[in-house]
This record gives structure tokens, sequence and C-alpha cells, in this order.
């Protein structure tokens, strides 16, 4: 199995600033890269606000959380991100052309051993393995929202994944403190998604056709089902603004919701908890 130490994390938008501060928090060297000096900067204040979350939220972190911040080297260079990395994990926005791009620029610059992995929860691994150049050590590694709190990480390799790799990167999630989920086959949306859209989408056509509004649809479901959140809760921790791209490529009553969530809530700098304001607003 491969030896990993050295961590690169390819977009460090809300998810993928989670991957890379959660990483580094467990003892690991972790690169992060995202486009642009602009995205760098914002990467940066949003490891700062993991750091104060781990301090208030995960046992023993204490004031060692906000130092794991000045371990995470920060660039808007990929080939200087995986020049020496072991493991590359991908957390770049939902669009193919994106990933694709991304991962031709990183397979050329990134060391022969080096394995790569997708955090993508709608695209296939096997659309993506080719573009890096080494589809036997490439698979998908699927983080939940919260990652210190919804500790799983489905893993899911493609017919051409190196069984050597897909062992390698179970045990990295183990290492980290996730779960492995280990997926037999291929499918977009792995287990979490799968079970989790439809409700999801349910709910957006509840709040399309006016049948409910957030907090009459949330309390059905937490009350219903003993859930942790509701529908809508859920889709301000995952950001609406990647409610909205998932939306906006669905079915007509899916783009309906999107064209709600934009006008309602996106043109109003309401992006979710992130933000401090969604479908309801949060103490920043």
């Amino acid at each position: 199995m491969a030896d990993f130490s050295r961590i690169a994390v390819l977009g460090v938008g809300v998810l993928g600033s989670q991957i890379a501060y959660h990483t580094a928090f467990s003892g690991y060297d972790v690169v992060a890269y995202d486009v642009d000096d602009e995205a760098v900067e914002r990467a940066r204040t949003r490891l700062g606000r993991l750091a104060e979350r781990y301090e208030r939220e995960v046992e023993n972190a204490g004031a060692g959380a906000r130092g794991v911040v000045e371990r995470i080297k920060l660039t808007s260079d990929v080939a200087q991100a995986v020049s020496s990395a072991d493991l590359v994990i991908e957390a770049a926005p939902e669009r193919l052309s994106v990933k694709r791009r991304l991962f031709a620029a990183a397979g050329k610059a990134a060391p022969p051993h080096t394995v790569f992995a997708t955090n993508t929860s709608a695209i296939p691994p096997s659309a993506l393995m080719d573009s890096t150049g080494r589809p036997d050590r490439f698979l998908a590694l699927h983080f939940s929202n919260l990652v210190w709190r919804h500790n799983i990480a489905e893993v899911m390799g493609t017919p051409r994944t190196a069984p050597d790799v897909y062992a390698s990167v179970v045990g990295f999630a183990a290492s980290i403190g996730m779960v492995p989920i280990e997926v037999k086959k291929e499918r977009p949306g792995y287990v979490l998604n799968s079970l989790l859209i439809p409700m999801l989408k349910a709910a957006g056509e509840l709040l399309t056709d006016d049948i409910a509004d957030p907090t009459a649809i949330d309390d059905v479901w937490r009350i219903g089902t003993g859930a942790a959140y509701g529908p809508c809760e859920m889709l301000d921790i995952i950001g609406l603004t990647t409610a909205h791209h998932i939306a906006s490529h669905g079915d007509a009553k899916q783009r309906k919701f999107a064209k709600l969530i934009k006008e309602h809530y996106l043109d109003k700098g309401r992006t979710g908890v992130e933000t401090g304001q969604g479908f309801y607003t949060y103490p920043r």
C-alpha cells in the first residue's frame, strides 16, 4: 500500500477548506490550492473560522487549533501545490470541464507515485480518470460537510483503480478519523447523496410550490424522523451556491427552485452558514 504523508487539496471552498484543515489537524503536511490570489485570501479566512469552530466543538482541540492554519501552505500555483504530493484531493466546483483541466495540469506536475482522488458528488470518477494520465492511481474520496462532526468518507474506485491504491485511500481516510465507506461500484451520489438528494429535491418543490415555508418543512422532518437537521438547514450547511448549481441542471421543477434560490437568497448575499445567512441567520 502507498504511504501518504504530503497531501495537496485542490479547491479551498466550503468543503475543500474543511478537508484541508482537518487533514492538517490530523498531522499531515498540507498544501492547498485555489485559482488566484483573491481565492487564496478567502481560503485563509475560511481556515481561520474553522480553527475557531474546532476550538468550540472538537474535544481537546484547544489553542492548537489556530496553529493548524499556519501549517497549511496556500498557493495559486497548481504545479507548486502538487510538486511533492503523495495524495491529491480535488474539491473544485462540480463542472466536468473544470475538473478535467485541473487534473490534467496537476497530473503533468505531480510525481509518478502520486495518487489522485476527487471529492465530486455527482460525476463518476471514470469520467475524470484519464485526465490525470494515471487512471490506475485515480478514484473518488467523498466527504460529508462538517467533516469533524459528520465523519464519513466514501471511497469509490473505477474498474481501472489499482487495488493497493484503493486500500491506501481507505487507510488514509481512517487515519484522519473518518469512517471509510467502501462503495462497491460506481454510482453518482455514492450512498449518502443517493439517500439525501431525493429529500432535498422534495423540500425544494415544497418551497417553489409555496406549500410550506422553510421552518415548517424543517420542523416536520426533524420532529417526524428525529433527524438533527431539516432539509433547509442542510441546504444552508451545504451552501446555497452549490444547491443552486445542482438545481440549475435538474428538471423543470428543480430549475424553478434554482431561480428561487438566486432571487431570494444569492442575489441578497445569503449563501448559507458560511456567510451567516441563508434560509436562516447564524452567529458569526
